[in-house]
């Protein structure tokens, strides 16, 4: 089998972008992402999905090789953002008798995306709706909102191929050796992770499949194991922890609230607790704290006093987990002030517009630095912390 072979029949043609230094302008990606896209050989042959701008030159080329003097019959369109439609103008030029394959919805959005007279050129699919290309059939599933409204997930049926668009992507380029698990998680959450109800009603009608392939738009082709990714998917979006820990966050601003998450993590140890992570707000990349957030059953927060309210840095990383749809997690605050501290009052007051958040006592409010009080309710909140379910 070839580098580019992901069946005798299915060839991969996508791309490694290491130029890109943030995804969607802010996260970011040191090793870079992959931008997939595939060909299907056949008396028909269906190009699945085009690439990001920043790459169509190397695309086309790998394209124009792999079909070898032959021309696609279908593009189909999982998803019209940029990152993997960005191509399709280029790709239409290069092949004008390529019909574009997408449901009403792609089609209706297409406009926003692209000047292009299309109207000779669409197939529109529906839910279950099949498109025979010889040996090999696809079957075309929608998945509103997985994270677009136009989304849409192809089962090849004859070589049992899931091309399941965003779903069980990745960052990181292919040729970088690294867990998938981690950056899959960061990728999740940061990307997909308001939509677990979605991406649940999308693993149910992947479960009355035989998928033995999924061909993800970012990250690696599995073909092993599938039962593993599909598990951490099923957990990620029902909101469940997936590992028993603590994630102490802290925003410190000279130094002293700092100190004290550190103490803490400590106590929490001494506790029992195997798995303490311990995040600085200020300097750590926020995507790779939220995806701890989710990671782990409980939290503790240390936020000092800003300006009468949240320090900035914590109260993004509120704001970010609301918006990610953060939910059923145990939670403990901690917070600073000098003369007047307020950081647990607002930290509450963004965490109560949450789902299912439990806020646990004793809240603790350290004037400052250290003392023996503070000592004595850090270790009382580290036990209740320690225990809690």
């Amino acid at each position: 089998m070839s580098r580019t072979e992901v069946t005798k029949d299915i060839r991969y043609v996508g791309v490694n972008d290491r130029e890109i230094d943030l995804f969607e302008s802010q996260y970011i990606v040191p090793n870079g992402v992959s931008y997939n896209s595939y060909l299907i050989m056949d008396e028909k042959i269906a190009l699945m999905d085009t690439v990001d701008a920043r790459k169509t030159d190397e695309w086309l080329l790998q394209v124009k090789e792999e079909l070898a003097g032959s021309a696609p019959d279908y593009l189909v369109i999982s998803h019209l953002e940029p990152d993997h439609a960005g191509s399709i103008a280029a790709i239409v030029s290069a092949y004008p008798e390529m019909k574009l394959v997408g449901n009403a919805k792609t089609f209706s959005m297409f406009p926003q995306f692209f000047k292009l007279d299309i109207e000779d050129k669409k197939v529109v699919v529906s839910e279950g709706e099949t498109l025979c290309l010889g040996q090999h059939t696809l079957q075309f599933f929608m998945a509103p909102m997985v994270h677009w409204p136009e989304v849409m997930v192809t089962y090849e049926q004859t070589e049992k191929v899931l091309f399941s668009a965003d779903g069980f992507g990745k960052f990181g380029a292919l040729d970088t050796e690294e867990d998938w698990a981690c950056e899959a998680r960061r990728y999740y959450f940061n990307i997909v992770g308001k939509y677990g109800a979605m991406v649940q009603a999308l693993l149910k009608k992947a479960a009355a499949l035989d998928i033995q392939i999924i061909c993800p738009l970012h990250g690696p082709v599995l073909k092993e194991n599938l039962s593993y990714y599909i598990e951490k998917y099923d957990t990620w979006s029902s909101y469940r922890a997936e590992d028993t820990g603590v994630l102490v966050a802290f925003a410190s601003i000279h130094g002293n609230t700092a100190q004290a998450a550190a103490r803490f993590a400590g106590m929490l140890q001494e506790n029992g607790v195997a798995k303490v992570v311990t995040a600085d707000l200020a300097r750590e990349d926020v995507a790779e704290v939220i995806e701890d957030a989710f990671r782990y059953d409980r939290m503790v927060l240390f936020c000092a006093t800003y300006d009468g309210g949240i320090f900035p840095c914590m109260e993004d990383f509120l704001h970010h987990l609301r918006a990610k749809g953060f939910q059923k997690r145990t939670v403990a605050l901690v917070e600073n002030g000098s003369w007047a501290p307020m950081a647990a009052k607002g930290m509450r007051k963004l965490l109560e517009e949450m789902k299912d958040i439990n806020i646990v006592e004793p809240v603790v409010s350290i004037r400052s630095t250290m003392d023996e009080r503070v000592e004595k309710e850090l270790r009382e909140l580290a036990d209740v912390v320690a225990n809690a379910q």
